[in-house]
């Protein structure tokens, strides 16, 4: 809220001014566009029309002076020039006329009125009388036109028409004479014919009122459609914003309900008069209420006046069931006092929230200002005889005022939306940066490791320990493993004599490339370099020998990586023809035009003052000719200072054989693997974690322990029994395991340690002397995470125990953060309840205020402390939180929350215990155990010292748990369906000492969660 525009008060009431004036103006042009023509008047009973041109698209009025004969239903023949009359405004209520003593709008009448029109014969002429009290029989020319109701009759609690009516006729001469018997026994307040009647061509009055009716059809089906589509809302929108959707969808609904049965009564309700007239009242009055509740809900107010509202509008209701008809105008002062200071309540709040920079919050400003408008003119017109056609423009400027706010809402949530996708992706980023400059850049210093050991075992062979020198060897025969540059040196060899044959099939182009980039991706961890990949993964097969084929992208690659210090390298791809063309672009030094002549010679290399090239120059050389034995052929392009770009082609297959689509899908799950495997290894340098080594030979035993001892603790057995009876000594990361074994096979071992431990929670390497895939698929089946083949390649062991001990920790560092994630993701309500609390105690207790807010303070640092992402913390800081819980919580309950602490306060600093492991199941105690009762219920806190351990239990006397939903409550379905609390516990307890949480409940009784850590 705070980051949204203020405006002053000044200036909020300048735009109020303004608006209002604007509705003004607009209301004042529609008057004045539908004014009728200065015309002719009547004077005493007569209207002289003889002159007046009558148009179609054009109607004037009768008013002026009328004949009236009150008390008395006269028949046209009945009327005699000089018989009791007198004359009568119209329109006008006719009380004066009637009972001039009494004031009294019941009775009878008859208006008389002669019409001279034009001499124009056969001309069919019209007459529409807006409102008449309340019944009438029309006549022309002695003729019965129209009977509207019953007339002389009381009708009260009869069903009556209401609103205006028109009738049509053709006279034979070119004079009229307009007799209309009036009477009223139901409207208590006017009577009579108190709005002009209008006359004019038959096409004029069918056009005057099928234009009004029109009108108020459209704005109510508008209002309707809005009403639809905020029910929809309602049910599939947030549920943040429920009660202000419902509230807005019950305004738009009574909004359209007045206008079909107000004005010109485009639905006749089967009702009486009197009860048409309260329902029109009890629905304007709602409308309003509807609107105090819209305002309420949006704001969030918890103004003790809106209570004095409510009342008000519960009294109002009242008044219509039982204020008599008679007495109503009195009930019509309140209403009206109430439609004033509802008004100047929902402007005041609203001008507050402006003022605080609540969203959008100028447009419920002038939706209410519409609001006020329209009420205002509306009040006019029904109780100032002011006569004006329907006016639908304040109705739809309401409607397009919420429209604008609407989308206004929902482009601000598209781009917060974008603009948070942008930030995760820039802190992914940040991730991938940070897991890739932490990782070693291994072949760099490989040369200057083998010369120092060759140094080391030269000048001190005779007096080195046998031990040492064999540690020694053993370092060097890893040093002396395949090099790429190596590769490079045999591949030049081999091309030049023409012995290197190319096996192509069709493959992904997508996969390979992605591969590939992975396969380099740790040679830009100490640089400020990003890869962008933009080749979709539609692109076609390409045509190539697998093996070749990584080997170019990675000689490009290599070649990029060495001569760009910061910047992009981009690999994409398109297809001319039936080549497609790979480019290896970066943003790097450049190459001169010179070299670019020659740099695909062998030994051809760049070289600056600021890069030192490494290497022989034989990797683009042998791109080159990789490229063309492939049928292809690569080019450079370079600008000095601002980058290269490689670009090479090679046919794309004609079909795809089962097989290879098969190998396709196997490498892109292969490549998600070792992706997700990489990141999760090269988090920390170097990776310390506890591994257990099973295997029956002892020489491959001190192997492994002289490959691992320096990075790892190691722990060596040497059969599965053993293994088995370690394996809850402590949290292991890796257990290595040979497959061959007596008595217990490393297959059937795994199957054993995955009966208690899931294949995350404690990863599994098996060494294995065959590679066939039904050894492998095996070592699959039973629960291993990954293989390794003897004999082993030191290099490769290290690189793929680095990985798996980086997935446990990983996943342990996930867990943590899930927890602290679970603690951040504060509910809502809560912290709404608790504000509410703090608001509620300011006034009645600014005491036990104080203390809340030092709780709920407390409560949030320990929410967010950064040692949440820890794996242990102090017992003490943990319970810290849980006391500013329960205060809180008992604040808000008061006595049906009931809290016992059996915790003794000695030598809390020395236990640790796993971060918001407590709090979680305390928080589940309450929320889903005691209060779920009426009465609440009680808590127990224990937490007791045994021998090694530490037991804590948490018990409530709530309303328990089914047996069947105990261990569901416990699964990862749960994490996904209702949070992550629990199962988060149980998960992270089990990684570090074994052992979960242990529920135990009965339905109607209560529960008790506990689990052991150890001391």
């Amino acid at each position: 809220m705070s980051n949204e525009k203020r405006f002053s008060k000044k200036k909020i009431i300048f735009i109020i001014a303004l608006f209002f004036l604007l509705l003004t103006c607009i209301r004042f042009g529609w008057i004045m566009y539908h004014q009728v023509p200065n015309h002719p008047q009547a004077k005493e009973g007569v209207v002289d029309l003889s002159e007046w041109s009558f148009k179609d698209n054009q109607t004037i009025t009768l008013d002026g002076e009328w004949s009236f004969y009150p008390d008395q239903l006269i028949s046209p023949n009945g009327i005699i020039a000089g018989d009791d009359n007198r004359t009568i405004s119209v329109p006008r209520s006719w009380e004066n006329e009637l009972n001039k003593e009494t004031q009294h709008t019941y009775g009878k009448g008859t208006y008389h009125l002669k019409v001279i029109l034009p001499n124009k014969h056969q001309q069919l002429y019209g007459i529409r009388i807006k409102n008449v009290t309340t019944a009438a029989n029309v006549y022309i020319n002695g003729i019965l036109y129209k009977e509207f109701n019953e007339v002389g009759l009381n009708n009260s609690g009869k069903p009556m028409e209401r609103g205006p009516f028109s009738t049509f006729f053709q006279p034979e001469g070119n004079e009229l004479d307009i007799v209309i018997q009036v009477s009223n026994y139901e409207i208590p307040f006017f009577g009579g014919i108190t709005n002009s009647i209008q006359i004019g061509t038959g096409q004029a009055i069918q056009s005057e009122e099928g234009f009004s009716t029109t009108l108020q059809i459209v704005v109510s089906v508008i209002y309707l459609l809005h009403f639809m589509y905020v029910i929809i809302l309602y049910f599939i929108g947030n549920k943040k914003y429920k009660k202000e959707l419902i509230c807005y969808g019950l305004m738009l609904l009574l909004a359209s309900l007045t206008i079909l049965i107000d004005d010109n009564i485009v639905v006749q309700l089967p009702i009486d008069v009197e009860s048409s007239f309260k329902l029109l009242l009890l629905i304007m009055v709602s409308t309003l209420y509807v609107m105090l509740l819209f305002v309420k809900h949006l704001f969030q107010l918890q103004a003790r006046s809106f209570k004095v509202l409510t009342a008000g509008f519960i009294i109002i209701v009242a008044g219509e069931l039982l204020v008599p008809f008679e007495h109503f105008l009195y009930l019509g002062f309140f209403v009206l006092l109430y439609y004033v200071i509802a008004i100047g309540f929902m402007f005041n709040h609203t001008i507050r929230a402006v003022q605080q920079g609540y969203p959008d919050g100028i447009f419920i400003l002038l939706l209410i200002t519409s609001y006020t408008s329209n009420a205002i003119w509306g009040a006019g017109i029904k109780f100032g005889s002011l006569d004006i056609g329907y006016y639908p423009f304040d109705f739809i400027i309401s409607i397009v005022v919420v429209a604008i706010l609407l989308f206004k809402r929902h482009f601000r949530l598209v781009k917060l939306a974008d603009e948070q996708n942008k930030q995760l992706q820039i802190e992914d980023q940040r991730k991938d940066e940070f897991l890739a400059n932490t990782s070693h850049e291994l072949r760099n210093p490989l040369h200057a490791i083998l010369n120092i050991t060759q140094v080391l075992l030269d000048k001190n062979k005779d007096t080195l320990s046998d031990e040492n020198e064999e540690r020694l060897l053993l370092q060097l025969r890893i040093g002396q493993q395949m090099t790429h540059t190596l590769n490079d040196l045999i591949d030049a060899t081999r091309l030049k004599e023409q012995r290197i044959q190319l096996k192509k099939e069709s493959h992904s182009l997508f996969n390979l490339a992605s591969g590939t980039m992975n396969m380099v991706h740790f040679m830009i961890q100490e640089k400020n370099v990003q890869f962008e990949m933009d080749i979709p993964s539609s692109f076609p097969n390409v045509v190539v020998d697998e093996i070749r084929f990584v080997q170019i992208l990675f000689n490009l690659l290599h070649n990029a990586i060495k001569y760009t210090d910061e910047g992009t390298i981009t690999i994409s791809a398109e297809q001319k023809g039936d080549l497609a063309w790979i480019h290896i672009k970066d943003t790097g030094i450049g190459i001169s035009s010179d070299l670019q002549q020659r740099i695909f010679q062998p030994y051809e290399q760049a070289s600056t003052s600021n890069h030192s090239s490494g290497g022989i120059g034989l990797g683009l050389s042998i791109c080159k000719q990789l490229v063309e034995l492939h049928g292809g052929e690569i080019y450079v392009s370079s600008v000095v200072g601002k980058g290269s770009t490689f670009s090479f082609s090679l046919p794309i297959t004609k079909a795809d054989s089962t097989r290879n689509i098969e190998k396709v899908e196997l490498l892109e799950n292969t490549k998600d693997l070792l992706e997700t495997t990489q990141k999760n290894a090269e988090s920390l340098n170097p990776p310390s974690g506890n591994i257990l080594i099973v295997d029956d030979d002892p020489i491959n035993l001190k192997l492994l322990q002289a490959l691992l001892e320096d990075d790892y603790n190691i722990h060596a057995v040497t059969n599965a029994k053993e293994a088995l009876e370690n394996i809850h000594l402590r949290p292991w990361d890796l257990v290595i395991s040979d497959v061959m074994m007596p008595n217990m096979s490393g297959y059937e071992l795994t199957e054993k340690i995955r009966e208690q431990f899931e294949i995350s929670e404690l990863p599994i390497l098996l060494l294995t002397a065959r590679n066939q895939i039904e050894d492998i698929s095996s070592g699959f089946e039973y629960g291993a995470n990954d293989y390794i083949t003897k004999p082993i390649d030191s290099l490769e062991l290290k690189m793929r125990v680095k990985a798996l001990v980086k997935l446990k920790l990983s996943i342990q560092e996930l867990l943590r953060f899930e927890a602290a994630w679970l603690q951040a993701q504060i509910q809502p309500h809560f912290l709404f309840n608790t504000l509410n609390t703090i608001a509620s105690l300011s006034e009645i207790d600014t005491e036990r205020m104080i203390k809340v807010l030092e709780q709920f303070g407390n409560y949030l640092r320990k929410s967010f402390h950064v040692h949440n992402t820890k794996s242990v913390i102090p017992l003490k800081d943990e319970l810290s939180l849980v006391r500013s819980y329960l205060y809180i919580e008992k604040e808000r309950f008061g006595d049906r929350l009931q809290v016992e602490w059996k915790v003794s306060n000695e030598g809390l600093d020395s236990i640790k215990i796993p971060p918001l492991s407590i709090q979680p199941l305390v928080e589940n105690a309450v929320r889903h155990g005691v209060l779920r009762q009426r009465n609440g219920g009680k808590i127990t806190i224990q937490i007791t010292k045994s021998a090694g351990r530490i037991h804590v239990a948490i018990i409530d006397n709530g309303v328990g748990i089914k047996k069947d939903n105990i261990q569901e409550l416990l699964s990862e379905h749960q994490i996904n369906m209702n949070g992550v609390g629990i199962p988060n516990t149980n998960r992270r307890l089990i990684q570090l000492y074994g052992e979960g949480l242990t529920i135990e409940s009965e339905p109607e009784i209560g529960t008790k969660i506990s689990f052991h850590v150890p001391r």
